[in-house]
Order: structure tokens, then sequence, then C-alpha cells
């Protein structure tokens, strides 16, 4: 009987990163999907400066860049009358910006990057029914030869989208609901004057409501767009519910699909100038609904993306927050085949991604209705949570306590890029990010300021951490000697001299202490995922030790 360690239903950019991630990581991966192919839309399209950094640390990010255009700003128009330009500029130690891609790119991408472990999406076909024991799942799958397939594996993650099986066969609710409106999307040319790489929303209101609607937001090519688009009447499909059945009004709907004259209207009505639709790729009607699984998952079976949370496209969150669940997930997973992780750590992937699913369905929900700006928070605020980089996993059960009274990070927070970072061979400075890079597992940064002027302990006792880091984590972890920008080369080699085998990298600029708020023998674990495991004040390896009993087997 045929049999892996996960089986992954959809191929998806959710499903896809899931399986690349467990590839990566040795993981013995099988990933169907039951359409016979790519489907040539522009869906989701933005790409977030948090996907990018995950990008980064899978190693396909410069194929990312090379296939994206950026995304500069937004404009907003009400009754042709501009009301705010934004500038979608972030703060300098951030290493990517916004970016446009349309799905079936991102596809292409995730999908070659699976290639690179001779991995391939099995087409045409289809989960059936699953059932899980002890041991492992037993799933029926459909083959595009007609024949029904017993398969076996030890977990199973459903990213299956809105109307997923493995949501509907573990019996997971799937509370919300649905927006009345329908909405035609268009992948168009649009002749205009208006300045290449901004997003552009233009509205008409009657009486401080809105009653017609346009957001275009930028592709790769000359003068491209995606176009968001209320429906008219003559292309209205609303379907009923079906007796009996789930009711989850979301995605593309069939029925007659929107021509250039369609979208020509929309921009004869609202285009802040005059402004000629050509080129149309593609088309369709779209609903859109909010909800939410009430858990994540149920012993050996996972969901993610759409099949655990679906809200209005506002912001580009909805696949991005996916890929997130995905790599969230995929590094748990790989300790668990390998039979190293802790007894928290499958749980927590509930407890980390499912609060996170919440704010998003809730915060897209609001925005659909008010706009971003109806936030009260300042615009630098905002610009950084649509971005994924505000996203935090406080308070989880594999993170460690909170340390108040520090700058930085703390744990469960996003682990922040730095430069200025030499070693004694290479000719130029690195990035942190350049070691998370090239890191599988957890990276434990160890870092020693001028005061450290005892060489010798200091040495010793970065070497202990290291050491005892290395043996909770089953030898799961690289590990770094900071030293602080104050530490002179005399003093760098005293500290060598004194026995320090660890690879070591001197924070040349400071960018280091500043971004982590780094004193005295402050220790950082840092996650597969990027974000803080454990900030360790005091670099007691007993503290280091019990956080390590969460996330590993003893």
């Amino acid at each position: 009987m045929a049999h892996t360690d996960v089986l992954v239903v959809g191929a998806g950019p959710v499903g896809l990163t899931a399986a690349a991630e467990l590839r990566r990581r040795g993981v013995g991966c099988r990933i169907v999907d039951k359409l016979p192919a790519r489907l040539p839309y522009a869906k989701a399209v933005g790409i977030q400066p948090r996907t990018l950094e995950l990008w980064d640390r899978m190693g396909m990010v410069r194929a990312a860049l090379d296939s994206a255009a950026p995304m500069r700003g937004q404009i907003a128009y009400v009754n042709g009358v501009e009301q705010f330009r934004i500038e979608m500029q972030l703060p300098p130690e951030v290493p990517y910006g916004f970016a446009c891609l349309p799905q079936y790119e991102t596809e292409r991408l995730l999908e070659e990057h699976l290639a690179r472990w001779d991995t391939r999406i099995e087409r045409g076909t289809e989960l059936l029914s699953f059932e899980q024991d002890e041991g492992g799942v037993w799933s029926r799958l459909a083959t595009p030869n007609g024949e029904v397939e017993e398969f076996r594996s030890r977990f199973l993650i459903g990213c299956d989208g809105a109307h997923s099986v493995v949501r509907k066969t573990l019996g997971l609710s799937f509370e919300g609901g649905a927006f009345p409106e329908e909405y035609m999307l268009a992948d168009v040319e649009v002749g205009w004057s208006l300045p290449a790489g901004y997003g552009v929303r233009a509205m008409h209101m009657t009486d401080g409501s809105t009653d017609d609607l346009m957001v275009c937001i930028p592709l790769p090519g000359t003068s491209r767009y995606r176009v968001s688009m209320l429906v008219p009447p003559e292309l209205s499909v609303q379907e009923q519910q079906a007796a009996g059945g789930e009711d989850v009004a979301h995605g593309l709907e069939g029925g007659r699909a929107p021509g250039l004259e369609h979208v020509q209207a929309v921009l004869d009505r609202l285009a802040p100038e005059p402004a000629t639709a050509s080129a149309l790729r593609w088309s369709s009607i779209f609903r859109i609904s909010h909800r939410l699984v009430d858990r994540y998952g149920d012993g050996r079976v996972f969901v993610a993306g759409d099949a655990a949370h679906i809200h209005p496209p506002t912001g580009a969150q909805g696949m991005n927050t996916g890929v997130q669940d995905a790599y969230n997930l995929a590094w748990k997973l790989a300790l668990a085949v390998a039979g190293t992780a802790g007894p928290e750590l499958l749980s927590s992937y509930d407890a980390e991604r499912r609060p996170i699913g919440e704010e998003v369905v809730s915060r897209t929900v609001r925005h659909a209705k008010a706009g971003v700006t109806a936030d009260a928070d300042d615009a630098s605020t905002i610009l950084l949570r649509e971005a994924q980089l505000l996203l935090d996993y406080r308070g989880s059960p594999i993170v460690g306590a909170s340390t108040p009274g520090h700058s930085g990070p703390d744990a469960g927070d996003r682990a922040p890029d730095c430069g200025g970072l030499v070693r004694d061979i290479a000719a130029f400075p690195l990035r942190l990010f350049d070691l998370l890079r090239a890191c599988e597992g957890h990276l434990l940064l160890l870092y020693a300021d001028g005061q450290d002027t005892a060489a010798q302990s200091t040495a010793a006792h970065l070497e202990e951490l290291a050491a005892a880091a290395r043996r909770l984590t089953h030898g799961q972890v690289d590990a770094y000697a900071i030293l602080a920008q104050d530490v002179r080369a005399d003093v760098r080699e005293k500290v060598l001299a004194g026995g320090l085998t660890l690879p070591t990298v001197h924070d040349s600029r400071g960018e280091f202490q500043r971004a982590y708020g780094a004193e005295s023998a402050t220790g950082f674990l840092i996650r597969p995922d990027g974000y803080v495991g454990l900030r360790l004040a005091s670099g007691d390896a007993s503290e280091l030790a019990e956080h390590l009993s969460r996330v590993f087997r003893t």
C-alpha cells in the first residue's frame, strides 16, 4: 500500500508552500489537486513584505522579485476628486517592499521551487474521503484514470479552499456570513496618465453612502491592472443556498463573464480622467464571504488558507495569511515526523494561527465597509500591519515569557533584519537575514557587549549555552556569537583565544544592538519561521532548557 509522511490536498499557493517547506526539511510529501491544470487567473495578486521574507528564507525570493511588479502606493478618489495618496514606503530596516504578482505566476514559481526536491503536483486527483487513527490517516483518492486509490499518510493538510472537503469531513464549523454584493474582476490594460505602480480606488458616494466602486491593482506589464467592480444587473448570478448544504458564497462563479464593454462602462463612470480599457485577458464574477473555522485541525489532520478562513480581499491579506499558515505548520510537522517534537508543538499551530485568522477576518471586513483609513492608528502603523510585519505569537504555549523593560522584539515577535554584521573572512558586511537564510532549524544569537572584559569566562559561557541548545534540540540549531560594536579588536581576539569556537560576527555599526535592544549576555532564539521564540535576558541555561522542552522532545 502506498504511503508517505504528509499528504497535502490542494496545489494553490498555500498547499505548494506547505509541500515545499516539508520537502526542504526532508519530509516525504505528496501533493494532489483535483484541477487538471493551473488556472490562468489573476485572483490573489498582492504580495506582502512578510511573504517575501519567508520566500527569502525558502530560497525563492530572487525568482519572485524577477517576476513581480512593485506596489508603490495607493490613490483614492470620491466622485472624481482625489481624497488621499498613500506612499507605501516602509522603514529602511525592512528588506522588502510591497509587490504585485498574478496568482498563477505565484503558483508557477512555487511549483518550480518544489521541483527541486523531485516533487510534482498530481493533477486531476481528488480527495474523496479520509479516516484517521492513532498512527496516521487513510485517504481515498479519485485518480485521473477513473480509479479510486487508498493511500496512507502520517498527517494530512487540507489546503483545498473555501469549499474544503477536509474541513467538512473533520466536521469543523465555519461560522460567518456573506456580503450581498456581487463583483466582477477583469485583467485588462487601462490607458490613462495615472502614475504606474499605484493602486487606484475610485468611489461614487451619495449622501455619505458608497453606491459605485472600482479598485485597480497594478500587475506586471505596461498599464496592466486587475480591476474589481460592482456587477451590473444583467451579469448577476446570485445563487440560492443549496438545501441542506454548506452555503459558502465565496470566490469565482460561473455564468456570463464580463466583457470589455462592462469594464469600460465602469471606467466612464468612475475614472478620475478619460480612460480606455483594452487587452482583456480574463474576467469573472465573484462573491465575498467572511468565515473562520472553530479550530485549525483535529488529531493528525489540519486545515490552512481558505479552508480555514475567508474574508474580503481588502489589503491583500488572504493568500499571504494562508502562506504563513502553511509555513508555521510545516516546520512543526517536520519535527513531528522526525520524532523530535515536544508535546505541545502541533497543538500550537491552532493556538498561534487561529487568533491571526480571527484578527484578519475582522479587520478586512471592517476595511471593506469603511476603508483602511477608518482605523485610528497612524499611517505608518497601518502600513506595517497591512505588510503583516506586526503579527506576533505572544502568549503561545511554545513561546517564552514576555520580558518587559527593554527595546527590541519580545518573545513571539517577528525577528527584525539588520545590517553591518562583519565576519573576519568576508570582505563585505552581512545582514541578519543572510544568517537566517542558511538555517533550516532554530538560530541562537548570543550577544556579548564591551563590558564582557573577562574574555575566557565569556567564551566559556557562550560555548555552554550553545552546547546546551544543540543537545536539547537534537542538533537542530545553529548558534552565533554577536560581538557588540564597542568590543575592541584586541578584546575580540582575547574572546576567540579564550576558547570560543562558535561562528562569530561583529555588530560593526550597532544595528543589531539597536534593532534587538540587546544588552550584555542577552540571547535570542529565533524559530524556523523567523519569530523570536525566546528572549534570554539572563543568559541562564536553565531558562533555555525549560523553553526548549516545550518545542522539542526531551
